[in-house]
């Protein structure tokens, strides 16, 4: 008889026997997934049936919630932190409500009370501008009903996109904390509990702005507080891939204590009125040039929005896209260079390149992450399409994305 997805088997490796979850067949392999989470494809030969039928289903339990807490909203888009393996493909799938989080993480309960809503269920290179305006409305629908903070869980492959379009279209008096996970729930080395209990603790902390929580180094110790505009995923599947870039964290939360500890620099609590602007203009790209590059591929762009490259060193590009470049701006597309150094400031005034970029109306990004510059371009154009105006919004700091001196020794 032949196995069925979430029958339990035996295998053998080599000479080590080992036992797990049948998945799915792919390539001529049985693939299971081991006791350790791990998934690894086995010669049919070497795979016996333990056992019948898909392992059980954790029950619905009430949650209960403490009415003498805080109130935080859990905003939830689908991700790893709400993601359980998917016993037809063996692939980890977004499919938690916001109420499962709250069973699958019982130590929420110590910190908050919670109110719960379900935006999206998706893995987040599914997320799109419109659902970051949905996004926006909706934490700003919650904070004016007046919870405490803000919980957007969130997949993290495109995390930082979405902080930093939240940074720019929302003022907000409380904390509005992304937080997500490395590795779902079904593996013992998941990140999704310690990451979920630091993201409460942060949200109902003295924070008053857009951050990011996630683990801060590779042990359960601590997570760091990330600014929206400054933060981007640096490793692919380290629990601690958030990194602040070119700035510290604004912050920590310790763990297993819950003790959150605020650098000066970051918004207080109740600093800032609540405000929403959720106009974007969704029609902005991305290029990364290269060399040898052709020029051609900047014509893809034409009758974009907006454009932002992300050029080399102190943003340069090829002389042969110069005036491809510029042919986009005469035509109407705003044109804005980052760097894909990440760290240091653009400066297109050092050599002739640089300067024959801003000849050709290419605006200087300043300190800018090239997605993070991407996500402000849009929302700019969708406020105002005078130029001289795109150009001071552009090169203004908005919400931290833009800093100062480079702080020494980073």
């Amino acid at each position: 008889m032949g196995l069925i997805p979430g029958d339990r088997v035996a295998c053998t490796v080599g000479t080590t026997e080992l036992s797990g979850t049948y998945i799915t067949d792919r390539d001529g392999m049985h693939v299971v997934k081991l006791d350790s989470g791990y998934n690894i494809g086995v010669d049919p030969r070497r795979v016996i049936l333990l056992e019948r039928g898909r392992p059980a289903e954790q029950p619905d339990m009430d949650v209960v919630q403490d009415p003498s807490l805080p109130e935080l909203a859990i905003i939830s888009t689908g991700g790893t932190i709400a993601s359980r393996i998917d016993y037809r493909t063996g692939a980890v799938t977004s499919q938690f409500t916001a109420a499962d989080i709250l069973r699958a993480i019982p130590g929420l309960a110590e910190i908050a009370r919670f109110r719960t809503h379900v935006l999206a269920t998706i893995l987040s290179e599914n997320m799109t501008p419109a659902l970051w305006q949905e996004m926006a409305r909706a934490v700003h629908d919650v904070i004016a009903e007046g919870v405490a903070g803000v919980i957007v869980t969130h997949g993290t492959d495109t995390m930082s996109y979405s902080a930093a379009a939240l940074a720019f279209m929302l003022q907000s008096p409380v904390p509005v904390v992304f937080v997500g996970s490395q590795r779902s729930a079904d593996r013992p080395s998941s990140d999704n509990v310690m990451n979920g209990i630091c993201a409460a603790a942060a949200a109902v902390s003295e924070l008053g702005e857009v951050t990011v929580v996630m683990h801060g180094t590779p042990s359960d110790d601590r997570c760091a507080i990330h600014r929206a505009t400054r933060v981007r995923k640096l490793h692919t599947s380290r629990r601690d891939a958030f990194r602040s870039v070119e700035s510290a964290p604004i912050g920590y939360v310790d763990y297993p204590s819950r003790t959150v500890s605020l650098a000066d620099e970051a918004v207080r609590r109740g600093t800032r009125p609540l405000s929403l602007d959720d106009r974007l203009e969704p029609e902005c790209g991305l290029l990364q040039f290269y060399p040898g590059m052709d020029p051609a591929l900047i014509d893809v762009f034409s009758g974009y929005a907006g454009l932002v490259v992300a050029g080399t060193g102190l943003g340069h590009v090829s002389t042969a896209c110069i005036e491809r470049l510029g042919a986009l701006v005469d035509a109407g597309t705003t044109v804005v260079m980052t760097s894909q150094c990440l760290y240091g400031r653009v400066c297109d005034r050092v050599y002739d390149t640089g300067r024959d970029l801003l000849a050709a109306g290419v605006i200087e990004g300043a300190t800018m992450l090239p997605e993070v510059a991407l996500v402000k371009l849009m929302c700019v154009l969708g406020r105002t399409r005078n130029r001289h105006e795109v150009v001071r919004l552009m090169q203004a700091d908005m919400a931290g994305e833009i800093l100062g001196r480079t702080p020494h020794g980073l």
